[in-house]
């Protein structure tokens, strides 16, 4: 089955021209004005639209066994909802229990990853430390496809890690050549603050944004960059929250380190005071970690993404319902962390951030694709609008406009935090491995089809050089400079 999308506005991280895109066998065939569609093959008319690289969400949490429960979103109803919203391929993560094989853990996470109707990848959380782990680190770089380890510092009593933990994981991150990437709190500040407002009488979802206050972000950004540069391991900071945090990357950018900065769609716009809303299920539907922060802090981070100094975006998505927020009920702390927003990233980066002329199409088209692609060593396969890439693309209405609800998306919870927003710009088309599976209106997914995407490690330093490098160019290049 062949695709050709006409008429459009092709929009990469570098450049924008007006062409065809013709697709075959899952893959970009050709590029062009006025090509011909093949006999048989599907037209998708783009009409005054864009056409751009599938989205990436590169920080995504389904079927998630977490705080005693398991997320409501699967592979199934999760990635359908990213392809609604224009996101052709996820990186979830896999998250061993505590003395648990890193081998086994991974094959039930891929066991459950086979109903995915898109590609997906896999970070794989380091949660304790062996010669075993080493070990075991080692088959998944070589054998499974597997370039980036996560690191959790919060979560005291489960899955935090201390520095020394950090340290050998990192150095053992070094010598496979694969990306370190970390959750940064301070979990002993947090697990002391919880302790604390818990004897003050304070239960409630705000105990949760109370005992995460910034400064807890802060010092655990700076204390992780530290330990990545004494075992000069590259760094991925994800869901990047406050100004401490900010600064912190910023500083280690400028002095040449290899650190990376993600940050979450929905810190962006919304409030800490959602925390405090009157209704218990409306305030605990927000808590999520990091919490939401004041208007200073968002605006540092709006500003982190446009320096550059943060490169991707997420979702973070990890979706609990009431009841299982309601865990929490009286005691914030037992209360699973985590929100949605896989189906609505991409619209409403679009709507507050290129609509209000805070970021270029091409700076959408980075944080949203290209940067992800990029720094996990996919690219030019994925997050790329070029001959020979996977036919993963958005033909994307820069104009179209949507009503975010619960009654509308395409995710199981039962809450949407941006519920009621009218965003600007949507997905008009997704096209997964050549196939239209959303027309604007519908899914077209089919269960299973999604493959699992294999992401090498980076052979030598000056691969890491190479990637650093080409992330920080100059953002604008001639079309004719870059047909050269």
């Amino acid at each position: 089955m062949s695709l050709l999308i006409k008429g459009g506005t092709v929009v990469t991280a570098e450049e924008t021209y007006r062409a065809d895109v013709y697709c075959a066998e899952g893959a970009i065939q050709a590029i062009g004005e006025n090509l011909e569609a093949p006999t048989g093959a599907e037209v998708v008319d783009a009409g005054e639209a864009l056409v751009i690289p599938g989205g990436i969400d590169p920080h995504t949490h389904m079927e998630l066994p977490f705080m005693g429960t398991v997320t409501a979103d699967d592979f199934m109803s999760g990635p359908s909802s990213a392809l609604a919203g224009g996101t052709t391929m996820i990186i979830d993560f896999v998250i061993p229990n505590p003395e648990q094989s890193l081998l086994e853990a991974y094959d039930f996470w891929m066991n459950n990853a086979q109903k995915a109707p898109s590609d997906y990848s896999f970070h794989v959380a380091i949660t304790w430390w062996s010669d075993q782990v080493a070990k075991e680190m080692g088959v998944l770089t070589r054998e499974r496809g597997v370039n980036s380890f996560k690191h959790f510092m919060a979560y005291k009593g489960a899955i935090m890690l201390d520095d020394e933990i950090l340290l050998n994981s990192f150095d053992r991150c070094q010598e496979l050549g694969a990306m370190a990437t970390v959750h940064a709190e301070n979990g002993e500040m947090i697990y002391h603050l919880q302790n604390k407002l818990l004897a003050m009488g304070i239960t409630g979802p705000e105990g949760h944004v109370q005992s995460r206050p910034p400064e807890v972000e802060g010092e655990a950004t700076n204390r992780v960059i530290t330990v990545a540069g004494v075992a000069n391991a590259p760094l991925y900071v994800v869901h990047c929250s406050c100004k401490q945090s900010l600064a912190a990357i910023a500083q280690a950018r400028a002095n040449g380190q290899a650190v990376y900065g993600e940050c979450l769609v929905q810190h962006l716009v919304i409030d800490e005071s959602t925390h405090y809303l009157p209704d218990f299920t409306q305030a605990a539907a927000h808590v999520m970690s990091p919490p939401f922060r004041s208007k200073e802090h968002r605006d540092a981070i709006w500003g982190g993404l446009q320096s550059g100094t943060l490169q991707t975006t997420a979702s973070d998505h990890c979706a609990f319902c009431a009841p299982q927020k309601a865990l929490g009920r009286d005691n914030f702390t037992l209360m699973p962390n985590g929100c949605g927003g896989i189906e609505d990233r991409m619209s409403v980066l679009w709507d507050q951030g290129v609509k209000t002329g805070k970021l270029t199409p091409n700076d959408f088209v980075r944080a949203t694709s290209t940067a992800a692609a990029k720094i996990f060593n996919i690219h030019p396969r994925k997050g790329s609008v070029s001959v020979g890439a996977d036919a993963d693309l958005t033909v994307w209405d820069p104009n179209a406009s949507r009503t975010i609800s619960v009654k509308t998306h395409h995710s199981n919870m039962d809450f949407n935090l941006y519920e009621g927003m009218t965003v600007t710009g949507i997905a008009r088309a997704t096209i997964s491995q050549g196939k239209q599976v959303w027309d604007g209106k519908e899914l077209k997914v089919e269960k299973g089809v999604g493959r699992y995407i294999p992401r090498p490690t980076y052979s030598s330093v000056f691969d890491r050089v190479k990637t650093y490098r080409a992330l920080n160019a100059p953002r604008r290049v001639e079309r004719a400079q870059a047909a050269e």
